[in-house]
């Protein structure tokens, strides 16, 4: 067995052990784990059973992770994305009205979509279409636009008639908690401390448990029954025109940050070449995307890779096996729905800010010398959180953009790429 292990994952090629890659993948999965508690919470309030999305999430992302391993031999884990799925309860069926039936329509055309840029040279294209400013403007804004949902979460902001927003009351417990929380996830990453995030959660949820405001009823149990969401999504329903912006919001959004995830992971993970190319990465590539695909038919918003892999690289995981070992024990997950269902949405509020805080570290590489680039990507970022949708302000950004453009006498410098999707997002504004 550990000789076909060795042989399959290629363990001696890329200098590493068995050992090193189980303890890598224990590592990886515990960096991860907050998704398991934070994603059901977030979904169920689109109206999906909030068991069946817990199973869903854990089987989604054991099957890619797995994929992940078995196929392109990357230690990635993988796992329903931050963002898109609160873009998929607030905006889209929040505010749009859709059901959460169309909206996995739309995740699974939009996983299509990035299978076939995939498995084309229109990855390439679109990803150096795109300028650089505003692809790392849709991170941090969706960086704030979950900080934003985490401080309501917690309710460490609150609605105000005179100022629209205000400070919540910390003499509420759940308020407290949550701030107390982000403090105990920020201080154990700063130390340092593998799964930050996951203890973090769990300390609120045992302290709010003590205290008598959740009712706790064990750890383990038989899985929850998936069919509440199983194959529930429709397909035809998302066809309509007026979803079309958020079927790019989905598409572009989850391309650029699985780009940017996949080129930083492969450079720790020593995938690059002496010739430049990324080893494998075309496949790693199809997993991603195939695996929003699979994940719709599971109940869940777009299926990513996680930049937490990085924890598990950097204890040594450098092959597939590593992705192996986070899919059994995603696989293991689903026996937590006790747990899961005894962590009140204020547990997970101190780990949205804090992930939000870290999406908005790209913004150190924009470039601020530029202010025809710089400006569109501004109003990107803060636009996000403000109209409390990613597709409203990916829009208004692009349109910023070759809006100012077109009046700086710089048409040329506007990429194809950039004028489709202006084009799509002004049809959105006039017709929709």
């Amino acid at each position: 067995m550990k000789s076909a292990l060795e042989q399959f994952f290629s363990i001696a090629q890329h200098q590493t052990s068995i050992q090193k890659e189980i303890l890598a993948g224990v590592t990886t999965f515990i960096t991860m784990a907050y998704i398991i508690f934070v994603n059901p919470q977030m979904m169920a309030q689109s109206g999906m059973d909030y068991g069946a999305i817990f199973v869903g999430t854990c089987l989604a992302a054991a099957f890619a992770c797995l994929f992940m391993g078995l196929y392109a031999n990357w230690p990635v884990g993988l796992a329903p994305g931050m963002g898109l799925n609160a873009f998929f309860t607030y905006t889209v069926v929040g505010e749009m009205g859709y059901t959460w039936q169309v909206a996995l329509g739309a995740v699974f055309i939009a996983g299509i979509l990035f299978f076939i840029m995939s498995i084309t040279s229109l990855r390439r294209w679109m990803l150096e279409s795109i300028p650089i400013n505003l692809r790392i403007a849709m991170g941090a804004g969706v960086g704030l636009f979950i900080g934003f949902i985490g401080l309501k979460n917690g309710g460490i902001i609150v609605a105000n008639g005179a100022t629209f927003l205000s400070l919540g009351d910390f003499t509420n417990p759940s308020t407290l908690l949550a701030g107390l929380g982000f403090l105990l996830i920020s201080i154990l990453s700063i130390r340092k401390i593998p799964g930050a995030i996951i203890i973090g959660i769990l300390i609120v949820t045992l302290i709010s448990a003590l205290l008598s405001l959740v009712k706790f009823e064990g750890v383990f149990a038989l899985p929850p029954d998936v069919i509440p969401v199983l194959m529930q999504l429709d397909i035809l329903g998302a066809l309509d025109v007026a979803m079309i912006s958020v079927i790019m919001s989905f598409l572009f959004v989850n391309l650029f940050d699985t780009a940017g995830t996949l080129f930083g992971v492969a450079t720790r993970a020593n995938l690059v070449q002496e010739t430049g190319d990324i080893k494998d990465l075309d496949k790693a590539l199809k997993v991603d995307s195939s695996s929003s695909v699979f994940g719709s038919f599971l109940g869940c918003a777009p299926v990513t890779s996680y930049v937490e892999s990085s924890a598990g690289i950097e204890g040594g995981g450098r092959t597939g096996l590593t992705a192996v070992v986070v899919g059994i024990l995603f696989l293991l997950a689903t026996f937590l729905s006790p747990l899961a269902a005894a962590v009140p949405a204020y547990a997970t509020a101190g780990a949205l800010i804090y992930v939000a805080i870290l999406m908005l570290s790209g913004m150190e590489s924009l470039n601020w010398e530029d202010q025809s680039e710089l400006l569109p990507a501004l109003i990107m970022i803060v636009m996000i959180p403000l109209t409390f949708s990613i597709a409203n302000g990916i829009a208004l950004g692009f349109l910023a953009y070759v809006s100012i453009k077109v009046f700086v006498g710089e048409i040329s410098r506007i990429s194809l790429g950039a004028w489709f999707l202006t084009l799509i997002f002004v049809a959105k504004f006039i017709f929709l």
